[in-house]
């Protein structure tokens, strides 16, 4: 039985990742998060590291120097046995507007029909919720939101489109999420969010961590205009609340 819950593989001269179980899970994530922050906090203290966990993985990257594979495996493995399993990781519950109207949602009938039910009822259930942030990618501040139930589930679709618009709610598979800049994407549309999830300017520039959750508000056409126009001027009051840590 392995020591640890990870394996540990080089990715170029000066990176590793360490790969947990392939799977979207509350305790693989639990795991990660909770053993970045003791990394963090106590052993890869210097502005020379930079730690990427998401998912299943972490990748750790030296800014200067080589990584030695075998002895740094050894040095983490060691980490790990003194690390303290109940090591904590504050998180924050986040309520966001998405307005559900069928020009912001061009594949809410298609994603209804598929799901045996009704576009209000899809709107429920989507809006019902509370979903975790599994990893943030793909483009910056791009949230892949976790916990769809089966109710819910869909694949991608099978053609991408060339234009999705910034602030567009998708969903596929195991996962939804809102698009923080024009792309193109290939998630099934159902709606947008009006305040952007992504400012170069700010520290940090995504306001939503890891471990964080997520549930939707749906709002009107005439709430989306307002929230829209607060958050392009920076006044948009978000919902959060700070939950019970992650350990």
């Amino acid at each position: 039985m392995s020591e640890t819950p990870f394996r540990i593989r080089a990715f170029g001269a000066q990176a590793v990742v360490l790969e947990w179980p392939r799977e979207i899970s509350m305790e693989v994530l639990q795991q990660i998060l909770g053993f970045t922050a003791y990394l963090k906090n106590k052993r890869l203290t210097s502005d020379k590291w930079e730690l990427i966990p998401i998912y299943q993985s972490l990748t750790l990257i030296s800014k200067e120097d080589k990584i030695d594979l075998t002895r740094f495996s050894r040095t983490l493995k060691s980490w790990y046995r003194q690390y303290p399993k109940d090591y904590q990781v504050d998180v924050r519950h986040w309520e966001l507007p998405v307005c559900y109207d069928a020009e912001f949602g061009p594949d809410l009938e298609e994603v209804a029909a598929y799901l045996s039910t009704d576009v209000q009822a899809f709107i429920e259930r989507h809006s019902s919720v509370t979903y975790r942030v599994y990893g943030i990618g793909f483009l910056p501040g791009f949230l892949y939101l976790g916990g769809i139930p089966e109710s819910l589930r869909i694949p991608r679709k099978a053609t991408p489109r060339l234009n999705v618009p910034k602030g567009t709610v998708g969903l596929a598979d195991q996962q939804t999420g809102i698009y923080p800049q024009q792309s193109p994407g290939g998630w099934n549309l159902v709606g947008r969010c009006p305040v952007p999830m992504f400012d170069s300017k700010s520290d940090p520039p995504c306001f939503i961590s890891l471990g964080d959750t997520v549930r939707f508000r749906p709002v009107s056409r005439a709430e989306y205009d307002l929230h829209k126009i607060e958050g392009e001027v920076g006044i948009y009051n978000y919902k959060k609340k700070f939950g019970d840590a992650i350990s």
